[in-house]
């Protein structure tokens, strides 16, 4: 523990009799001085024993300082002699190396030409035999040293190239001369490659491999090789699939049978592409291309798909340093003879397809379709339609129908997505934009202009005449079902056709031909509404005049007893409330925004008008003032579905002036001054006081003035 000197003191005293006050003892100075003087004194001679301990260390501690120093010192003097020591060791292994390497270069001159000569007199000896016509060495005659044979027959086979022609003229004249032998040899070798090939000796494939190497027929080896991986391999339906298997399971086992293993499997490839592949695709296409373009496209479309697919499986594969070109050609080579001309093929597949579903279209509804003129007269009559508004030409009768189908714009959008993908997948990327843009007017021809604008112009034409006697809100079904159509060909021109010619100069040429059509079709939309919505509304009121003309009675606001009247409002009321209701979701069912608003307000305000007008017609006792007022409020509720505010507004002014027919002389001047009348013009308020069976009377008429 740390040394304290007070706790030291205390214990001290602690166990010193009288120290403290322990016990009860007294407390004795003296005797605590005494034994702190003798304590004093111990601790003084215990320092003198350790300084003097500590002295005996420290100078036996120097002198082994010393003794220690003096030894390092000799060690590194012994270091120093060692080091020479291993510098002329070092010396001696360098001088001693040279010599060796020198004399090791002597002996290889020496001994290389002696090998030569060694490996020339055993080729003398063996084409001696060939001379002879006798093969008697054990490695021409023992089938296990064929590997030895091989290595012999290839460098005879050398030097029988190198000699004369006169010479090997005569060479060749032996039928076991080294020609001969050499492709003997070679046969015997490929053989042997494909007998262990079927048994799958993969070590054995791999060394008669390694001798065939050298020889003329190595490349037959590889024909026998990929020829005999085939075998068996094409058994199912697919053969891109079958493909795919095949390469996966040669890839592994070619590395171990050659030592080219990339050239081996993109020959394999390549024959497979050449041969199985090529075969196929052609019996697919070939069977279609000229009496079905419809399957025809599709099978171009889902092979060439499959074979890139394909391709893409094989470029996990080493197959060389450019295996992208490399797979591109093959794929090229197979499809090249059928992508040349295959934008026409879809222009007139496309063209001939949409022809028959608008023509399928228009047969089901038994309707001829008419011719619409171009050129200068019809441009003169679209100039006159658009400043006069006036129909030109006879009105058609179209019996409700807007000659706009969901079903064959479906169809049409479709035939057209699916032209897409096939032209961003065979068309060339130099093409591509192109070709979209020849698709896209094809869209446009039969979409835009051989349907909805047909429709367009059929709807003007069978917009129906102010004299009608019935609303007919045809042509705005028309607008509505025309708006819907062209809202899905927006959507496919920015989900199919921008994403092929966003970076082309096409884009802006699509995009002015879209807008040209807009700005077309714009105009004979606004041109139709605006008719159709004056001559609807004028057939709307001129019904609602004709109901109320044959609905409402004179007897109704003046009947003959008052006291027994039991109905709440009059049939003129209750027919022209539900024939207004009917009008107004019509309207709200045909169209859309703002245009909704605009025309609710502008039938609303003729619809006041004319009961404002209608009520002007009669006379009204009290009973027939109170009827009076109860159609009126049956009208402005009527008036509220329109959901406009002027005309509830219209209608509340007119409920007030309803009540001048029923009010108490003496209240008419405070019902006048009311908010809602206040601001009325004063002849008005007197033509409803007029109207009053009592008016006559001095009473009311003072009352008035």
């Amino acid at each position: 523990e740390p040394f304290v000197a007070d706790e030291y003191i205390e214990r001290l005293a602690w166990r010193t009799p009288g120290g403290g006050s322990r016990g009860g003892e007294a407390f004795d100075p003296k005797r605590l001085l005494e034994e702190f003087v003798n304590h004093i004194q111990e601790l003084q001679v215990m320092d003198e024993r350790i300084q003097r301990k500590v002295e005996k260390l420290e100078q036996q501690c120097q002198k082994e300082a010393k003794e220690f120093a003096k030894k390092v010192q000799e060690l590194q003097k012994s270091n120093q002699v060692a080091f020479q020591h291993f510098q002329e060791l070092d010396d001696r292994i360098n001088y001693v190396a040279t010599k060796v390497c020198h004399l090791g270069d002597q002996l290889e001159g020496v001994n290389t030409p002696r090998q030569r000569a060694v490996e020339a007199q055993k080729l003398m000896k063996y084409f001696n035999e060939f001379l002879d016509g006798e093969l008697k060495s054990d490695v021409f005659t023992n089938s296990e040293k064929i590997k030895e044979a091989a290595d012999i027959i290839q460098k005879l086979h050398l030097i029988a190239q190198e000699l004369p022609f006169d010479s090997l003229m005569d060479f060749c004249c032996y039928p076991l001369s080294s020609p001969g032998k050499y492709h003997d040899l070679e046969c015997q070798l490929i053989q042997e490659f494909t007998s262990a090939q079927r048994r799958g000796e993969i070590s054995r494939m791999r060394e008669v491999a390694a001798v065939l190497l050298h020889f003329k027929g190595y490349s037959h080896c590889v024909d026998v090789y990929i020829k005999q991986c085939q075998e068996g391999a094409f058994l199912r339906n697919d053969v891109f699939e079958d493909t795919a298997v095949l390469c996966q399971r040669v890839n592994k086992q070619v590395g171990d049978v050659f030592s080219n293993p990339e050239t081996v499997l993109a020959k394999l490839i390549q024959n497979i592409f050449e041969v199985k592949l090529q075969s196929y695709v052609k019996d697919q296409l070939e069977e279609h291309r000229k009496s079905d373009a419809e399957q025809y496209l599709k099978n171009l479309y889902d092979l060439y798909t499959r074979t890139t697919n394909l391709s893409s499986k094989l470029m996990e594969f080493n197959l060389g340093t450019d295996k992208q070109t490399f797979l591109s050609k093959l794929i090229k080579s197979i499809f090249i003879s059928y992508l040349e001309n295959y934008i026409e093929v879809e222009i007139g597949y496309l063209k001939s397809r949409s022809a028959m579903i608008l023509q399928r279209y228009y047969d089901s509804k038994n309707h001829q379709k008419r011719s619409i003129g171009t050129g200068g007269i019809q441009d003169l009559k679209e100039r006159i339609r658009q400043r006069t508004n006036l129909p030109l030409g006879p009105s058609i009768d179209t019996h409700g129908e807007t000659f706009l189908s969901q079903e064959v714009v479906v169809n049409l959008l479709q035939e057209t997505k699916q032209a897409f993908e096939r032209c961003h997948r065979l068309s060339d990327p130099s093409d591509l934009p192109k070709n979209a843009f020849r698709i896209f007017s094809m869209l446009v021809e039969f979409l835009c202009t051989e349907h909805i604008d047909y429709a367009l112009e059929t709807g003007l034409a069978g917009i129906p005449s102010s004299d009608s006697k019935n609303a007919n809100l045809y042509f705005l079904d028309v607008v509505h079902q025309a708006n819907t159509i062209f809202h899905l060909f927006d959507k496919q021109f920015n989900d199919h056709l921008m994403p092929l010619i966003s970076s082309s100069p096409k884009l802006s040429e699509c995009l002015q031909k879209k807008k040209d059509i807009i700005e077309q079709m714009e105009v004979k939309l606004d041109m139709g509404i605006d008719r159709q919505v004056e001559k609807t509304l004028n057939c709307m009121i001129g019904q609602m005049k004709h109901i109320l003309a044959a609905e409402q009675k004179k007897t109704d606001f003046k009947p003959e007893d008052e006291n027994n009247v039991l109905i709440q409002y009059t049939n003129a009321c209750v027919k022209v409330c539900s024939y207004v209701r009917k009008q107004v979701e019509k309207i709200r069912n045909s169209m859309d925004g703002k245009n909704v608003d605009t025309v609710l307000m502008e039938l609303g305000v003729r619809f006041h008008r004319l009961i404002y007008e209608h009520l002007q017609q009669y006379s009204y006792s009290c009973m027939g003032g109170m009827l009076a007022i109860c159609d009126v409020a049956e009208y402005r509720k009527c008036a509220k579905d329109f959901k406009i505010v002027l005309v509830l507004q219209l209608f509340d002014t007119l409920h007030a002036l309803c009540n001048l027919l029923v009010v108490a002389p003496d209240n008419l001047k405070q019902v006048c001054s009311g908010e809602q009348l206040a601001n009325l013009d004063k002849n008005i308020l007197h033509s409803f006081v007029q109207l009053r069976v009592d008016y006559r009377s001095a009473r009311l008429a003072r009352h008035f003035s």
